[in-house]
């Protein structure tokens, strides 16, 4: 029994006093110092895939987010914001019918070309239009530019376009003469020119390059044999206070045609979502791309691990052989593979908001770090090492205290 206290004693006092986890993986700096840099760069793939995979659902949603509505209609086909599902105008206005429904608006989207006042060259430019009497859109720069919109052949531009479509942002700061783009239905060699009377925020997304916003009638002007007036693409339905969304959604559903389909504001966005995540290539490979930097990290990490534990072998065998058990050594072992977690970490975070902000500004995408992606990456790296770790020790296991002989 004395024995027995006398080693805990022992124990105890080596965990306390000599951190030896820490005094092996330090013994070799060169190999130490790889073995970090190796698991700071699979962290910093983590945080790049999910810096991208966060954008993607960010700027693919970022019409749904600006929408000012309770109930949205689109067509039964619909797919996605940007395959141009259009569906009659005339069920937007039934909707009117029912309880609960205060108004409705008609909203047009379309990819159209833009020609660069500069270069003459087109470039695709997804176009938005919707009765400037009745904004559908929360974006404050907008709000303060309807007027002008309900001037014709007026445009709204996005100033974080991407760089292609020319300095027509730059121009307007200026206050510069009146800026006139030539605008390009797709399959047309027909321009229609429109005049820039404001600037907005929007942002580029993976389908799309930059964002215009014009009245329902000047969109029906630039697309004159492509669109119907009355084929529409997304119908912004505003409740009455009060009401019960969800509700009048299944009352929606119950009574129209079933040539559309209702959402509410979060289910619109999550639609999108789900599109982009599942049913492109860009959403699988982004996941598998996450997937794979996991896998190769436990990898990397076992092989560091099982080549330090074979390094020290003669060391582990020795404590065996003056009585510590194997619960102490693997015990060294998860913590050689928490301090590798830890300090790897960090460099690859730093690195991971340095190559965020030069994504951001290269791409116009809204990638950021996070609080959220900053500890799913932390608890993803501790995970990794520590599944590692568990792997490494068989190796461990098999230690015989003959071996010092």
């Amino acid at each position: 029994m004395t024995n027995d206290k006398q080693q805990t004693t022992n124990n105890n006092s080596m965990n306390l006093k000599i951190p030896l986890a820490w005094l092996q993986l330090a013994q070799q700096r060169v190999r130490f110092l790889v073995a970090v840099a190796g698991i700071a760069f699979i962290v910093l793939l983590m945080f790049i895939q999910l810096g991208f995979q966060d954008a993607l659902y960010s700027s693919a949603t970022a019409v749904h987010q600006s929408l000012r509505g309770d109930l949205f209609l689109v067509s039964s086909q619909y797919k996605s914001l940007t395959s141009n599902q259009s569906f009659s105008r005339s069920r937007l206005y039934q909707a009117l019918g029912f309880d609960g429904v205060e108004s409705v608006s008609p909203m047009y989207l379309q990819f159209a070309k833009l020609k660069n006042p500069v270069t003459h060259e087109k470039y695709s430019i997804y176009v938005i239009g919707f009765d400037p009497g009745r904004s559908v859109l929360n974006i404050p720069e907008v709000e303060q530019n309807l007027d002008k919109l309900k001037l014709p052949d007026m445009m709204l531009f996005d100033r974080d376009s991407r760089s292609e479509f020319g300095p027509i942002a730059e121009k307007f700061n200026t206050g510069n003469a009146e800026q006139k783009i030539e605008i390009f239905p797709f399959n047309s060699l027909i321009g229609y020119r429109v005049r820039v009377g404001g600037l907005f925020s929007l942002g580029p997304s993976f389908g799309v390059d930059g964002n215009l916003i014009v009245s329902d009638s000047t969109f029906l002007r630039i697309n004159p044999n492509t669109r119907p007036a009355d084929m529409i693409d997304v119908g912004v339905i505003t409740l009455k206070p009060g009401t019960d969304a969800n509700k009048v959604l299944k009352q929606l559903e119950a009574n129209l045609p079933n040539d559309i389909q209702v959402f509410t504001y979060k289910g619109f966005i999550d639609f999108e979502k789900q599109y982009w995540a599942v049913r492109t290539p860009i959403g699988f490979i982004l996941n598998l791309m996450l997937t794979m930097a996991s896998v190769v990290g436990v990898v990397i990490v076992y092989q560091i691990l099982y080549s330090n534990i074979a390094t020290q072998f003669i060391a582990y065998a020795t404590l065996k052989a003056i009585g510590y058990a194997n619960n102490y050594l693997l015990n060294v072992v998860f913590q050689q593979a928490l301090i590798l977690a830890f300090i790897s970490y960090i460099p690859g975070f730093l690195l991971s908001v340095g190559l965020y902000d030069f994504a951001m500004k290269a791409t116009k995408l809204p990638i950021v770090m996070n609080l959220n992606n900053a500890l799913l990456v932390l608890i993803s790296t501790v995970l990794m090492c520590i599944t590692s770790g568990s792997l490494a020790i068989n190796k461990l296991r098999s230690a015989d205290p003959a071996d010092i002989f």
